[in-house]
């Protein structure tokens, strides 16, 4: 790059980076208020809870970027313009093109950038909650166990738990298991944990007892110190783990024949798989906007506010109508074209301007020029 260009890839560079990081954090803030009831409601730990939050941030690059860029690239712009940098480029001899270089250049990084995130990023992200949600759906003590409820299943199992702590530890546990004739049988302990063995869960109980009558005016009771018991068939659940079509990547999206549902859903993956190869387009489409709303027109010394109100407006009216889009295209598959046409619109319109002011700057140029020719024998 040449001295001008690092100059202003470096002056864009701050900014932009700085719109990401700000914007980033108000979307882990809003994640993490929607995902807070995992902690509350269904007693996981705050690493689940940081790892399920962190996870979804690669789905939100996607509209984080392109505003990130727009926000970050007016700023910059708007005060290197206030500074009589740029006429002192177009006095040298630089056209509106080759100074616009080196920020269209950044557009193109992110774009790059967020089509490598949708291919590979997103997908893999994206799956990894999935699971994670599964587990945290499927948990015994999330899912049915609460503090100080007496909680049944579909199969005649009722459970209470005084207290669930946080690393998963139950304090003074009932059990009751129904029994043919009436022969029902109880567990009664002081503390216990569910563990996996074997893709069983056994609820190990420490210090407790059972009864159970075995006939009439019988009673049989036994206490342990310790006593595994297998809870899985009686909380066995019929909820399966379906990648939707946000979990999946390129090739199952373009060739999804593997199951019947799969082929129902067809027009959706090839909307997902659209969308995510025109997404990254606005990267470049919203860096143009924000040029053409501080370079592409005469200088003002009042500022640009119009320029930029109407660029800001044709940046939210294009995002959105390319949601619009996305969502149609999962029931036509002609409307997929327009996913990249919506974003193409203000590429090539802002190309346009750009080309267009090109001879202006030049007339400028040479005023300027002789200007100081008829300035020079005086």
């Amino acid at each position: 790059m040449r001295t001008l260009d690092r100059y202003i890839f470096r002056q864009l560079i701050v900014p932009v980076g700085g719109a990401v990081v700000a914007l980033t954090a108000i979307a882990l803030l809003s994640q993490s208020l929607t995902q807070f009831d995992l902690v509350v409601e269904r007693g996981q730990s705050a690493w689940v809870f940081a790892k399920i939050t962190l996870l979804s941030m690669p789905q939100l690059a996607g509209l984080i970027f392109p505003i990130a860029l727009f926000v970050g690239t007016l700023v910059a712009l708007t005060r290197m313009q206030g500074e009589h940098e740029f006429t002192a480029a177009y006095a040298s001899g630089m056209s509106l093109m080759r100074v616009a270089y080196p920020i269209i250049r950044i557009g193109i990084y992110f774009t790059l950038i967020s089509l490598t995130a949708n291919l590979y990023l997103q997908p893999w992200s994206s799956r990894a909650m999935r699971h994670e949600l599964y587990d945290v759906k499927n948990d015994l003590i999330s899912s049915l166990i609460r503090e100080g409820d007496f909680s049944t299943s579909e199969t005649g199992l009722t459970i209470y738990v005084q207290r669930i702590d946080q690393n998963g530890l139950l304090r003074q546990i009932f059990i009751r298991t129904a029994g043919k004739d009436g022969k029902d049988q109880t567990f009664a302990a002081k503390e216990g944990r569910i563990k996996k063995i074997d893709g069983s869960s056994i609820l190990v109980m420490r210090h407790g007892s059972n009864q159970q009558l075995a006939s009439p005016g019988v009673l049989d009771h036994l206490t342990w110190d310790e006593y595994s018991f297998d809870i899985t068939s009686y909380f066995a659940s019929d909820d399966f783990l379906q990648y939707k079509e946000g979990d999946r990547y390129m090739h199952e999206l373009i060739a999804p024949i593997s199951y019947d549902f799969e082929k129902m859903a067809q027009p959706k993956y090839y909307a997902e798989a659209n969308a995510r190869l025109a997404n990254p387009l606005y990267n470049l489409a919203f860096v143009l906007l924000a040029i053409v709303s501080v370079l592409g027109g005469k200088f003002s010394r009042n500022g640009y506010a119009q320029r930029i109100a109407l660029a800001a407006a044709a940046a939210a009216a294009t995002r959105i109508f390319g949601v619009v889009v996305e969502t149609a295209s999962a029931s036509a598959y002609i409307i997929n074209v327009l996913q990249y046409v919506v974003p193409m619109i203000p590429i090539v319109y802002c190309l346009h301007m750009i080309r267009r002011h090109d001879g202006s700057n030049l007339v400028s140029r040479s005023r300027v020029v002789s200007d100081r020719n008829v300035l020079k024998p005086l």
